[in-house]
């Protein structure tokens, strides 16, 4: 019984880290969302989610691989989760940008930037860095609601943003 209850701690932890990462993704696309971007609450959420995960499976695997016997010839890098997730976003993110035939006008890179940035406050999150986190997502909605206020108005004005 002990045994089992040590075991479940450290992924009821992780869980924890991976809904926390929802959330708070979730607040960065719902905000997408509203602006009628490609990429909305959903995609943010599970963006967040799975790059918590990610990083938070560091330990786990270290530890399973080290009791299998691998443990002289294991290797760790840390910095490979996190490569591994911020290539995925690129991915994603290259799917949100698009070129507006005989135009000018690209869109969609403010939605990849989010995504990169919902990437990073889940390895924040998965990194138990939760402080850094909330901290980062109140300022990427403070950029992507107010700021967009005043691009709005410099537009008006007849400026180029």
């Amino acid at each position: 019984m002990a045994d089992a209850l040590a075991t479940a701690v450290p992924q009821l932890l992780l869980l924890g880290n991976v809904l926390l990462a929802m959330v708070l993704g979730g607040a960065i696309g719902f905000e997408r969302e509203a602006a009628e971007r490609p990429a909305g609450l959903r995609t943010h959420m599970l963006l967040g989610a799975a790059a918590a995960l990610l990083v938070g499976l560091g330990d786990p695997l270290i530890s399973y691989f080290g009791a299998q016997g691998h443990g002289v010839t294991l290797r760790v890098d840390p910095m490979r989760l996190v490569e591994a997730v911020v290539t995925a976003v690129g991915f994603l993110g290259a799917g949100t940008i698009f070129r507006h035939h005989g135009k000018q006008a690209v869109v969609g890179l403010t939605t990849a930037a989010s995504m990169l940035m919902v990437a990073a406050i889940g390895i924040s999150i998965g990194l138990r860095q939760y402080v850094l986190a909330v901290g980062v997502t109140v300022f990427t909605l403070l950029v992507l609601r107010i700021l967009r206020r005043f691009e709005a108005a410099f537009k008006a004005r007849g400026g180029r943003a």
